[in-house]
């Protein structure tokens, strides 16, 4: 095992260290001019000419297959809207619905969201977000899991 140390100390080629603990006696340090740095070795063994080569870093790219997390974003802001749409039931508190909303959108305030849940509990249904179709399939599923009933439909079409 080798490993160099660099020092602002000017040695000389034939310069070496030796340790004076008995328990350092198994590391030797020498000065390698080829390399300017000072070379320490395992039990003192000579180390011959530079302290090792380093193994070039692995650079990772994408494949052409993968697509990076800018193309997720750009072809989320591409594909058509969504709306995200919350069904009236006759199951779930008024609180909780409002808690289920605040927990499951982003940036979803309480006034927001009890407007939400009123408009659906008066109307039968009401519109939760507009999104693209990976984010609306998302929450969609995040409410239902939550024991909300909710649908997607294209924001384009109808009203």
């Amino acid at each position: 095992m080798e490993a160099a140390l660099c020092s602002p100390l000017a040695l000389s080629p034939n310069h070496v260290f030796n340790s004076s603990n008995p328990g350092d006696r198994n590391y030797g340090f020498r000065y390698c001019p080829s390399r300017s740095a000072v070379v320490m070795s395992a039990a003192g063994t000579v180390v011959g000419k530079g302290g090792g080569v380093l193994d070039r870093p692995t650079i990772e790219t994408t494949s052409p297959s993968r697509q990076s997390e800018f193309d997720l974003r750009k072809s989320r802001k591409t594909s058509p809207p969504y709306r995200v749409l919350l069904h009236n039931d006759n199951y779930n508190k008024r609180e909780y619905v409002v808690q289920v909303l605040m927990k499951v959108i982003p940036g979803m305030t309480l006034d927001n969201a009890v407007n939400i849940m009123q408009e659906a509990h008066y109307n039968g249904m009401a519109v939760v977000i507009v999104c693209a179709q990976v984010d609306a399939e998302d929450h969609c599923m995040q409410l239902r899991g939550n024991g909300l009933l909710s649908s997607i439909e294209p924001a384009d079409g109808g009203c």
